[in-house]
C-alpha cells in the first residue's frame, strides 16, 4: 500500500541525514538537520530523484544547479535528494561532468525513512517518486509536486510558484514575477 503524500499545510518532516556538499576530499560530507535548517529563516525547496547513476536525474539536477543563483536571490535553500548513500552521490558528482559544481547539498537517505514519511517512496522498487516540495521559512510545506520516474520536472514552474507564494497574495494562471497579482 503507497503511503500518502503530505501535502499544503503539512509540517515537514524532522530530519537529520548525512549530505554530500563538495568532491574535495575531507570535505565532503555534512550532517544536515531539519532544526537547523529551518532556523535560518529561509524558503526551502527540496527536490527528489529516483536513483543516482541514471539518465533523466542528471539533467534535473544541473538544471536546478543552474538557477541556483535564482533561488539565492528568494532567500531559498536548495536541497537535493534520493535514497542512494553519501557514498553513491560523491562517486556520481566525481564522475559526472555536469554534477561536478554543485551548489547544493545531495541529502542521502539511505533509511528511506524521510521518503518514506513524506509518502513519495515508490512501492515496488522503494526509491523515491520525482518530488518537488516548496517548504515557508516556519517548515510548512507550501507546494508539492510529484512526477512519475521516467518524466523530468520543470525547474522554471519551480521558481515561478515559489515567487508566488512569496508575494503572499492572489496570483492568476500563468502569473509570472513582476506582474500585477489580483484584488479581491
Amino acid at each position: 500500500m503507497q503511503n500518502r503524500i503530505l501535502s499544503i499545510g503539512n509540517k515537514f518532516p524532522d530530519f537529520t541525514k548525512q549530505a554530500v556538499i563538495s568532491t574535495e576530499q575531507g570535505k565532503e560530507f555534512f550532517e544536515l538537520s531539519s532544526t537547523e535548517q529551518f532556523k535560518t529563516g529561509n524558503w526551502t525547496v527540496m527536490f527528489w530523484w529516483p536513483k543516482d547513476f541514471t539518465f533523466v536525474c542528471p539533467t534535473e539536477i544541473a538544471e536546478f544547479n543552474k538557477h541556483f543563483g535564482d533561488f539565492a536571490d528568494r532567500d531559498t535553500t536548495l536541497i537535493g535528494a534520493s535514497t542512494d548513500s553519501e557514498f553513491v552521490h560523491l562517486a556520481w558528482r566525481q564522475n559526472h561532468a555536469d554534477l561536478k559544481e554543485l551548489r547544493f547539498p545531495m541529502l542521502a537517505d539511505t533509511s528511506k525513512s524521510l521518503a518514506e514519511e513524506l509518502g513519495i517512496l515508490e512501492a515496488n522498487e522503494k526509491v523515491a517518486y520525482r518530488a518537488t516540495f516548496i517548504i515557508d521559512p516556519q517548515g510548512i510545506i507550501r507546494w508539492v509536486s510529484v512526477n512519475d520516474l521516467n518524466v523530468g520536472r520543470n525547474v522554471n514552474e519551480v521558481i515561478r510558484v515559489l515567487d508566488a507564494l512569496q508575494t503572499d497574495e492572489l496570483c492568476p494562471c500563468n502569473w509570472q514575477k513582476g506582474e500585477k497579482t489580483l484584488s479581491a
